[in-house]
C-alpha cells in the first residue's frame, strides 16, 4: 500500500482568516461599522471638483473663429458656473458669462462650444443653465 505523506497545507479556517485580514487592509476599505463619514465623502468630492475646465478642439475653434477672448475673471466665472451646475446634478449645461454662452459637459468638465452675441441663440440637448 502506498502511504500518503503529510503535506503542510493550511486549514480552510486559517486561510479564510488570512483572506479576510488582507481584504480589510485596502485603501478604499469600508470601516468595520459599515459607515463612511461625511468628511471622507466631502474630501473625495472636493478632490474631484478641483480639476480645471478643459476646452474641446471644437470649442477652441469656435472661440478663435468668433474672436472671443476670455479674461481671467471670465474664465474663473465660467469654472464657477460649471461647478454650480455640477452641484445641482446638471449633465449638459448652458453657462452664460457676460454675453457669451458656453455649452459645458459637466461630467467630463469640458467646454463643448461657445457662442457670442452675433450668433443665433438656440440651444438643444442641455438639462440646465447657469447665468453668471
Amino acid at each position: 500500500m502506498n502511504s500518503v505523506s503529510q503535506t503542510n497545507f493550511s486549514s480552510i479556517e486559517s486561510m479564510t482568516g488570512q483572506l479576510l485580514k488582507n481584504k480589510n487592509t485596502g485603501v478604499n476599505r469600508i470601516p468595520e461599522n459599515g459607515k463612511v463619514s461625511f468628511r471622507d465623502i466631502l474630501e473625495k468630492q472636493q478632490a474631484v471638483g478641483t480639476e480645471t475646465l478643459k476646452f474641446s478642439k471644437h470649442a477652441n475653434d469656435r472661440l478663435a473663429s468668433r474672436n472671443i477672448d476670455l479674461s481671467d475673471e471670465q474664465l474663473e466665472r465660467l469654472e464657477t458656473g460649471a461647478k454650480k451646475a455640477q452641484a445641482k446634478g446638471i449633465n449638459e449645461s448652458l453657462v452664460m458669462v457676460d454675453n457669451i454662452a458656453f455649452i459645458v459637459n459637466i461630467k467630463n468638465n469640458t467646454v463643448i462650444t461657445a457662442v457670442n452675441d452675433s450668433e443665433d441663440k438656440i440651444f438643444t440637448n442641455i438639462d440646465g443653465a447657469v447665468i453668471m
